[in-house]
């Protein structure tokens, strides 16, 4: 029974709402901020002066009606049925354990799926954790790890395959992927068949892009020459390859925008169009029958950004930075202090380790730490000098005494022994090329500087590498003065329950605005609180 209607009285034909189970009527903006509020509840779209024939109570006509919405709805089904999930929302890979196994599987308890992040992690300690999660979730719930591109250092690829693998781990996260390699097609097509007409796949790959031409690559089958390798090597037999043929290598993509870490800082408004017409234009040439399922990442900060990723067609949402400052993620206490301080502005982009010669540069927080301007004086110093022996002692003492605390001789001898161990190639390469050499040096304070503000490592905290975007800026001012602004409140789960309430409430606003409702702006806004 309809109860209640809100009338948007500006004009003789005015458009209002009604809601059932509420008691009878008001017809203020209060009213209408209300009906957003309950967007759980059908929605009833009335009119003044309509026709007769359509007429309600009260002399008003209803034209239309609005379903309950749920959050649960928002990227539609096809990407919860397909992973067995309860949410669209996926918490990403941060690498060296940033995403921690404490994160993933509070993210399966509660119905969403998460990544472990295994970047830059030795495989003893990526498989503890693969035992971990397994051991807490187990196959009821869904999980992942991350699977990450090493161009200097293939083997390692190959080495995490073959654990993930012989671990019967059903989700990967591939990132800094410029091309495909043989180890993640292995992956991607182990295990697929065809039963009854029907193609089942098994192993599920996240592909990370930014980039239309790398998202081509995944869209696409595998190359014919490189399925004809790996059925020779005998890491695919003859019909997964057959069937890997007319397959694309990954059915979910993580569509990067503006993040924290390895960005190409594209804004997800133009971004994500691009690649959704990609993707159809791409679905039709291959005639797949299979869906390929887009996703939003990049500056998930708020109910508004995570509604607005939704309306742009995204099936589910990617959070990354605002996921850094919570209890479960695997960094020290002091780094989730600077993040939660951290403003819209206090982000850099600077140059990374893992591809540094390359100058590739990555997102950091730069307020409270002079890593992103020391990274960039390194980089400068590589560019314009051949060689350590070449940088001028004034230049060379300052780098020494301000940012390696050591002498460049020091670090490299401690270089040389890690390469030794991990990748001889590496090694002898530097002898014999003395910019490498210098490269592998300035590499050792890049690396490290990731790693001290995991460890918490206090007399290095200006030096601190702390992957990060404007999300977390963003984030911050939407909690301040609510429970989600102490460190201590910020679970992982409580922020994903906030973000998808307020994306559902937002949403719903939207829907009314759109049917000729006049909707206050108060209507647009969340404020975060204590979920079940």
């Amino acid at each position: 029974m309809i109860l209640e209607h809100v009338l948007n009285t500006s004009g003789t034909n005015a458009t209002g709402v009604w809601l059932d189970n509420q008691g009878p009527g008001c017809f203020t903006p209060e009213a209408v901020v209300e009906a957003v509020r309950r967007f759980r509840e059908a929605a009833w779209l009335v009119r003044a002066n309509g026709p007769e024939s359509s007429m309600g109570p009260n002399g008003l006509s209803c034209t239309g009606a609005l379903p309950g919405l749920y959050p649960e709805w928002l990227g539609g089904p096809e990407f919860t049925q397909a992973h067995g999930v309860r949410f669209p929302y996926v918490s990403g890979a941060m690498a060296r354990g940033i995403a921690s196994t404490d994160l993933v599987i509070a993210m399966g308890r509660a119905g969403m799926l998460g990544f472990f992040g295994s970047a830059g992690l030795p495989l003893a300690r990526i498989e503890a954790a693969l035992e971990e999660m397994e051991t807490a979730l187990g196959q009821e719930y869904r999980w992942g790890c991350n699977l990450i591109n090493s161009m200097t250092d293939p083997q390692l690829e190959e080495n995490l395959v073959d654990l993930l693998l012989r671990r019967s781990v059903r989700r990967i996260s591939a990132s800094a992927y410029m091309e495909l390699t043989p180890a993640l097609v292995r992956y991607a097509f182990n295990g697929i068949s065809q039963r009854d007409g029907r193609i089942l796949r098994p192993n599920h790959v996240f592909a990370k892009i930014s980039r239309p031409d790398v998202a081509r690559h995944f869209m696409a089958p595998p190359p014919a020459a490189m399925l004809a390798e790996l059925v020779a090597a005998g890491k695919l037999s003859a019909d997964e390859a057959r069937l890997a043929a007319r397959q694309p290598v990954a059915e979910d993509y993580i569509v990067e925008s503006d993040s924290g870490g390895h960005t190409d800082n594209q804004p997800l408004g133009s971004l994500f169009p691009t690649i959704m017409e990609l993707r159809d234009k791409l679905c039709r040439e291959f005639a797949y029958e299979r869906p390929i399922r887009l996703g939003a990442a990049g500056g998930m900060g708020t109910p508004v950004s995570v509604a607005s990723a939704f309306a742009l067609g995204a099936q589910f949402v990617v959070t990354g930075s605002v996921n850094q400052a919570t209890l479960e993620a695997g960094v020290s206490d002091e780094v989730k202090a600077m993040l939660a301080k951290a403003c819209l502005t206090d982000f850099a982009m600077c140059p990374c380790a893992d591809m540094f010669e390359l100058g590739v540069k990555v997102q950091v927080l730069k307020r409270g730490t002079m890593f992103p301007v020391r990274a960039s004086q390194l980089y400068a110093v590589y560019v314009q000098y051949a060689s350590l022996e070449a940088i001028p002692p004034a230049i060379a003492a300052r780098l020494e005494k301000q940012i390696f605390r050591q002498p460049l001789a020091e670090v490299w001898a401690s270089t040389r022994s890690f390469f030794a161990e991990r990748n001889p190639e590496e090694v002898q390469r530097a002898e014999a090329d003395p910019k490498h050499k210098m490269a592998l040096v300035f590499r050792w304070y890049m690396g490290s500087s990731s790693q001290w503000p995991i460890r918490g490592i206090s007399d290095r905290a200006i030096d601190y590498q702390i992957w990060s975007g404007p999300a977390q800026g963003s984030f911050n001012n939407w909690v301040e003065g609510s429970f989600l602004e102490p460190v201590e409140n910020r679970q992982a789960v409580q922020i994903a329950l906030n973000l998808l309430e307020g994306a559902a409430t937002i949403t719903r606003a939207n829907q009314l605005r759109s049917n000729g409702i006049s909707v206050p702006p108060e209507a647009f806004r969340f404020d975060p609180r204590p979920l079940a």
